[in-house]
């Protein structure tokens, strides 16, 4: 199972505390994910060079926060998924698949998740990316529960497990492939999923 790592703060030049977002980590080369981020975390972020923030809660998005985005040259994708457990709401496959195809394309990168805690609705969305990346299905859910704590969800543990990756498949390669990526590790992705695509077309013998 691939670390995760925490960055936790730190000082800069000036000797100002570079605080990051609430349940912040790395989930690996350009992408991160956390809790919604205060006024007070964007100094923090601004080392992270983002290009792009993928905002899974339904409510509108700060003023001062777009400024900040705006003024720093950062793209919001919004997706506004419901978080209630009371009743429940179940993840909307649709949504969490069309955020997924703005989490893989690497032209984003790098790219922050998150939703109001970072547990929820970012876990499951970035339990859905390690099934694309392979990951054993026991290590995804671990992630996923160690990064939600003790307030882990079995209703989410269940919708990553079901969660059909495969329509994802020719995105990965009309999209991402194409490009020249962002990291050896995506490389080697893609390439396994050009694998697959031709695998797919691959000519039918036929009897006669």
């Amino acid at each position: 199972m691939m670390g995760l790592h925490l960055l936790m703060e730190d000082d800069d030049d000036n000797g100002e505390v570079l605080l990051p977002p609430k349940n912040f980590w790395e989930v690996e080369d350009g992408i991160y994910r956390s809790g919604f981020p205060q006024l007070e975390n964007f100094g923090f972020l601004s080392t992270l060079n983002l290009k792009s923030i993928i905002y899974l809660c339904p409510e509108p998005y700060p003023e001062e926060n777009l400024k900040s985005l705006e003024s720093n040259n950062i793209k919001l994708f919004h997706f506004g998924i419901h978080g209630k457990t009371d009743p429940p709401t179940p993840m909307p496959k649709d949504r969490v698949l069309s955020a997924l195809r703005v989490l893989v394309d690497v032209r984003n990168h790098p790219i922050l998740i998150h939703c109001k805690q970072g547990k929820h609705r970012t876990g499951c969305l970035v339990g859905c990316l390690r099934k694309v990346q392979n990951w054993c299905l026991s290590s995804v859910l671990e992630e996923y529960q160690k990064c939600a704590g003790l307030k882990w969800r079995q209703r989410d543990l269940r919708f990553i497990e079901e969660f059909d990756v495969l329509g994802l498949r020719q995105c990965l390669y009309s999209i991402i492939y194409q490009y020249n990526g962002y990291g050896l590790k995506r490389r080697k992705l893609l390439y396994q999923e050009e694998n697959v695509v031709q695998e797919q077309h691959k000519p039918q013998a036929t009897k006669g």
